[in-house]
């Protein structure tokens, strides 16, 4: 309860008057009534833009305050009233209003001065409506984070409590995560804020930790603890002020490394880092703050390798603006979130030394995607907590598990109201005299104030003043980008194809609702197997390389482009998505055609993603993250060879070839011809193409269970550079295939079959014939040819070999069948094979791989390892093929790194770094592809 003072000390003035305590101030009308409004925005808002006792200086000064009730701001309205203020609910006497926070738009008074965090500079979408309720409505807007002085700088700020605040629940959080990860620490006695009266009593639970810290009461398996604060402004003091309560010590950026490894448990060591510190020009030359606020693209961060890899808790305090940039990125996070080992850190007595460096990051700038760039969403006061994991590139709200615990509480000195209202409201209260000068009723250009003030009104007289013209432009722009999307922030991506890979692609982009897929094929058939899958899509029947020009009409529409056509054609799908600066992905080998364009991808700052498929692709994780397992441990790999085959499930092998084509045939034909380069025992050896490469077959028993054979896959001896391998006396890529398919191949070949060349009697114009009598007219034979006779010819043609002979038999490639003609035998065969082996509903498909990997120890120990991934189809028509799924889930997975930034590198890049291998096979696991490994001394 609350109520009016008694006036009997003023009655002898005979003037307008209010008492409080024993003293009598005089009301100069004149000077003007301020109000100061209750705050509703959420109910953590206990503060208020001035205390009592700066309420009692303007009543001193000759103001009427009139105080909003409220009974949850942390000071009651006694304390208001004893200091000469009016507490009443009505404040529209007032030609003044301030708050704190955003004010809903039907409580907003016509024609009154309003000051308050408004957060509409930037157009902010989710404020444009209160905006446009105060040009509605004549309100004259003085916002408070644009109050500068002559330097720039902000004049009225909670960035002190904010530091002071986030210091105290970053440390709080840290002893939960600590404990969660099996480590009982002096922070567990650390409460969040809101749980102290003031912050001293915070202070002096932080003083307590620090005392048992002194003590030596730190987990020796920690380590030391480095803190690091960025930038050195109120918010960063603020965090320091409760920082300097415990034992400590301060270091310079240089000095990390060596105190990250040999400091002392019995203190704490705290850092500040300024721009100059991790701020680089490209160019070279020192760092110039001019220079990098107009031209902040002429810099890079060196933070992530310079200061972060030697941090324990990192508190973020700078201004981040939009171009500059970040401090630390999503790529950044994967690297420094490894597991590591610190082989000077001893493990006590069972507890396991902490996985990663960083514990903690407190982004007191509250800035999503800003200088964190994972830093994804602001955490509140009533979940003020979240774990980062990096690998998933998702957040949690559980202290375990994999990841970085992160604080970033956008209201913190809400949780210190007390001491949060009074230190704001002295920066406030030397201003308010030139803000009472306002009538929202008179001309903006009349309003007589100083530059701090003016320079800060946003709106006046029904419209943005001239400083703030720019946030019309800003908010059509975007309402065009909203509009040129389904939903506001929705991502776009345009899949090209449809075929066989192509569903588990859209599929798993399609479970983000904030993705759009287009798919484009030339088949309809194929668009509708898309569509009856993912009836979320938008489908498109179009044949771009016919089409181009609606190609480029596409690709600019779109965020990202997913290439599943054949792999010729992504060269010039390229070249429009580094026309338009558009993202790429293909599951395809990065071709001479397509490195070609590297430069030009870097030039447009564009990603184009290769070799995320299975063969290349997973093939390359899995053999990335044993080579780096076994480099981080100080061996060297001896040997590597590796095989790895689409191929039919043993039930379903029985045909010709023993094999089936799950996609179009060609490209497996033509892989035949190819030639092919490996290292073996030190010696480097060239197959020829045209065959060579199906002599080169050999037994593989690395499965017994199966009847295997394998041969060389192209040039194996880039990859001792491309893998890291250089030691490695034995390089070998592979193709796995069931026994007897190479001279199946070779037959076909022989018999001409996988020829390239125009064929005149294969013309699709030409005279229908069968293959009978096409293999009839190229013995020069007519077609009432005896079948023993035809036999006889194709016997001697293929080598004299029965069972090739019988293969060709088999396949029907004999019979009076008419050939569906596509001008080139390849062509022709490839078309007729779509469909004589093509898995019929209910069989399957299997994805067979085996890596070798030969590891040489520093002690001269050897291993062998294995890595094996078995990975079957289903055998419902409704579920996806074992090759679609290990191509389409990993093609998807990269997609969505790309948009989500995960994916940063720019030009031609493929999946050979951990940043990229080990959050895709994370989420491939959740897929369930899994691979195996075995290791064997040898």
């Amino acid at each position: 309860m609350w109520r009016q003072p008694s006036l009997k000390l003023c009655q002898h003035l005979n003037k307008p008057g209010v008492a409080y305590g024993n003293q009598c101030v005089r009301m100069i009308s004149s000077k003007g009534t301020l109000a100061i409004r209750r705050e509703t925005i959420n109910v953590w808002e206990r503060r208020a833009p001035l205390s009592p006792s700066q309420v009692a200086s303007l009543v001193k000064q000759g103001f009427k305050v009139i105080v909003q009730p409220s009974n949850r701001r942390a000071y009651n309205m006694q304390e208001y009233s004893d200091r000469g203020a009016t507490i009443q609910e009505d404040i529209s006497e007032a030609s003044v209003v301030i708050g704190v926070k955003n004010i809903p738009e039907d409580l907003l008074i016509p024609d009154k001065t309003y000051c308050f965090f408004s957060h509409t500079i930037k157009a902010q979408k989710d404020n444009m409506p209160l905006l446009d309720a105060i040009l509605e409505k004549n309100v004259r807007l003085i916002d408070y984070e644009k109050m500068v002085d002559k330097n720039g700088q902000r004049v009225v700020a909670f960035g002190k409590y904010a530091g002071v605040v986030g210091m105290i629940n970053i440390l709080h959080g840290m002893g939960l995560r600590l404990l969660a990860l099996g480590h009982h620490t002096p922070f567990m006695h650390i409460g969040p804020s809101h749980n102290y009266r003031n912050s001293e009593a915070a202070r002096q639970a932080v003083r307590d930790a620090g005392y048992e810290i002194a003590l030596g009461r730190m987990p020796k398996s920690i380590g030391p603890l480095t803190f690091i604060f960025t930038g050195s402004g109120n918010v960063s003091k603020g965090a320091q002020e409760v920082f300097q309560e415990l034992p400590h010590e301060y270091i310079e950026p240089d000095h990390l490394p060596k105190v990250a490894k040999k400091g002392s448990l019995k203190k704490v060591y705290g850092c500040e880092v300024s721009r100059d510190d991790h701020y680089v020009r490209i160019e070279g030359g020192k760092f110039n703050a001019d220079e990098f606020d107009a031209h902040p693209d002429r810099y890079v961060s060196v933070f992530s390798h310079k200061v972060a890899p030697y941090s324990s808790c990192i508190i973020n305090g700078i201004y981040w603006a939009p171009g500059a940039p970040r401090i630390l990125t999503i790529p950044d996070a994967k690297t420094l979130l490894k597991a590591q080992q610190y082989p000077w850190l001893p493990s006590s007595m069972g507890c396991p030394q902490l996985p990663h460096r960083l514990i903690a990051l407190c982004d007191i700038s509250a800035d999503p995607g800003g200088s964190i760039e994972f830093m994804k969403e602001c955490t509140t006061i009533d979940k003020p907590f979240c774990l980062y994991d990096a690998e998933l590139n998702q957040e949690t709200e559980s202290f375990k598990g994999d990841g970085v615990l992160i604080c970033s509480i956008d209201n913190m000195p809400a949780q210190m109201p007390r001491e949060a209202t009074k230190y704001f409201g002295s920066l406030l209260l030397p201003y308010i005299p030139d803000i009472m000068r306002s009538d929202a009723k008179t001309s903006f250009e009349d309003f007589d104030t100083t530059p701090t003030v003016k320079n800060a009104v946003i709106a006046s007289n029904g419209r943005l003043t001239p400083n703030f013209a720019y946030i019309t432009e800003l908010r059509k722009k975007n309402q065009s980008a909203k509009k040129s999307r389904v939903v506001p922030n929705q991502k776009k991506v345009l899949v090209l194809g449809a075929g066989y890979v192509s569903g588990p692609a859209v599929e798993y982009l399609t479970r983000d609702k904030n993705i759009r897929v287009t798919v484009v094929s030339q088949i309809k058939e194929e668009l509708d197997s898309i569509e009856a899958r993912c009836p979320n899509v938008d489908i498109m029947l179009l044949d771009i390389m016919r089409h181009q020009e609606e190609l480029d009409k596409l690709v600019p529409d779109h965020d990202i482009v997913v290439s599943l056509l054949p792999y010729v054609m992504h060269p010039e799908i390229a070249k429009y998505c580094i026309k338009h600066k558009r993202n790429m992905v293909t599951a395809s080998y990065v071709s001479p055609a397509m490195k070609a364009l590297h430069k030009a991808a870097l030039d447009a700052n564009v990603t184009i993603v290769n070799e995320v498929g299975v063969d290349p692709g997973i093939d390359h994780m899995l053999a990335m993250q044993c080579f780096d397992e076994v480099k981080k441990a100080g061996g060297k790999i001896s040997s590597y060879v590796s095989y790895c085959g689409g191929l039919p499930a043993p039930e379903d092998s029985k045909t010709p070839l023993g094999y089936k084509f799950s996609w179009f045939p060609k490209g497996v034909l033509m892989n035949c011809l190819s030639g092919a380069k490996y290292l073996k025992n030190g010696q480097v050896v060239e197959i020829s193409g045209q065959g060579g490469l199906l002599d080169a077959a050999e037994h593989l028993n690395f499965m017994p269970g199966f009847n295997l054979e394998g041969f060389p896959n192209r040039d194996s001896t880039i990859y001792t550079d491309a893998y890291g391998i250089n030691d490695a006396h034995t390089c070998i890529r592979g193709t796995i295939r069931y026994k007897g398919f190479a001279n199946v191949a070779k037959g076909l070949m022989k018999l001409g079959l996988l020829s390239s060349e125009e064929s005149s009697s294969l013309h699709p114009n030409g005279p229908e014939k069968t293959w009978r009598q096409y293999f009839c007219g190229m013995f020069g034979k007519s077609s009432d040819l005896l079948e023993d006779s035809l036999k006889d010819l194709v016997f001697e043609a293929v080598g004299q070999n029965e069972h090739r002979l019988d293969a060709i038999v088999r396949l029907g490639l004999l019979d009076e069948e008419l050939i569906d003609k596509k001008g080139t035998p390849i062509d022709t065969l490839s078309n007729y094979l779509s469909k004589r082996l093509a898995f019929a509903p209910g069989e399957r498909d299997m994805i067979l791989m085996q890596h070798d990997i030969g590891v040489q120890w520093f002690n001269g120990q050897k291993e062998h390892r294995g890595v094996s991934l078995v990975m079957y189809g289903d055998s419902d028509p409704k579920g996806y093929s074992a090759m679609a799924k290990t191509v389409g889930l990993p093609t998807g997975i990269a997609t969505r790194m790309v948009l989500d930034g995960e994916i940063q590198k720019k030009g031609m890049c493929i999946p050979l770094s951990s940043d990229i291998y080990e959050p895709m096979l994370a989420r491939l696991k959740k897929e369930g592809i899994v691979a195996r490994e075995t290791i064997e001394s040898v």
